[in-house]
């Protein structure tokens, strides 16, 4: 989230800090879908079918409003862990990081680990309640859960269960909250600079943005898929299955290491245009200082 200082009385200017939050609401809805397929991926049995395999199957047994299957709790997600991990990650660098010092990882990954940690405690709930809606019609239907929405699914979970079921799958959440705010932001960030003093590219240019957010969606997914494969099947466990931990040692024994980055690709196909969409908004809005508010000294 490369924040452009720009001169105002000798004062830098401070966007607000739900930028990200904006860019991922954005985002979100542009790619649900793509994030659907990877989510049913991830839990499908073996064989495993290909992204284009599971989309036709949803289109084909769920119609188009099956590509949107939880899209209220993905959009409370991004309001909930997008807007807190990039928000708190802006906030950071528009307040205490020396102007000088805004490229320097030494000093980016740390505030960006804690930013993903916090977006990943703030948006558990969330992701709880859209990973199971995502994955509910694979179900069998006695196991189905049906929520109305993202509100009922959490209302339902404190009710019917526990509300610490609403933090299920907390640890790999904050790993990859941490992995995906370092690898996305950090990556976007030095990319960005390194375009501009490097190779001479325009820092407002949409070429710019587009180039240092495609690098940072190859970094974050890699980096991020092993934690995400876990995270998904944590949260969509049933209480009587198998333990996480001992359901994951299963699944690398039989299917070996690269059971980790299964969905790699369709992860991909989805945080490639995901970021990608999400600078591209963020630096829109910078552009043209919606929101904005100049600290007057």
């Amino acid at each position: 989230m490369s924040s452009t200082r720009a001169p105002s009385q000798n004062a830098p200017i401070k966007y607000p800090w739900w930028y990200g939050g904006v860019g991922g609401i954005v985002a979100c809805v542009a790619t649900h879908p793509l994030d659907l397929a990877k989510v049913r991926l991830q839990t499908a049995p073996l064989p495993k079918p290909t992204i284009f395999q599971m989309v036709t199957k949803i289109l084909a047994n769920e119609s188009v409003s099956g590509l949107y299957s939880g899209l209220t709790a993905s959009i409370l997600r991004q309001c909930t862990y997008t807007m807190a991990r990039f928000g708190f990650y802006e906030f950071v660098k528009n307040n205490f990081i020396p102007a000088n010092q805004l490229t320097n990882t030494a000093i980016l990954l740390p505030v960006s680990m804690l930013s993903g940690a916090i977006g990943g405690f703030v948006g558990n709930p969330a992701d709880v309640v859209n990973i199971r809606m995502q994955n509910d019609t694979q179900l069998p239907v006695e196991q189905r859960r049906a929520y109305r929405n993202a509100f009922s699914g959490i209302t339902r979970i404190i009710r019917e269960e526990n509300p610490k079921t609403l933090f299920t799958g907390l640890s790999p959440n904050l790993i990859r909250g941490c992995l995906m705010t370092a690898s996305q932001a950090v990556t976007y960030d030095i990319g960005k600079e390194y375009m501009v003093t490097k190779l001479q590219m325009n820092p407002s240019h949409k070429k710019t943005h587009f180039g240092a957010s495609l690098l940072a969606s190859l970094v974050a997914t890699t980096i991020c898929s092993p934690a995400d494969v876990i995270k998904t099947r944590i949260m969509n466990a049933h209480k009587n299955q198998e333990s996480a931990v001992r359901g994951m040692v299963r699944a690398v024994q039989k299917e070996g290491v690269l059971f980790l980055f299964r969905g790699w690709l369709p992860s991909f196909v989805r945080l490639g245009p995901n970021t990608i969409i999400i600078f591209l908004t963020v630096e829109q809005l910078k552009k043209h200082n919606i929101g904005l508010r100049l600290n007057q000294q």
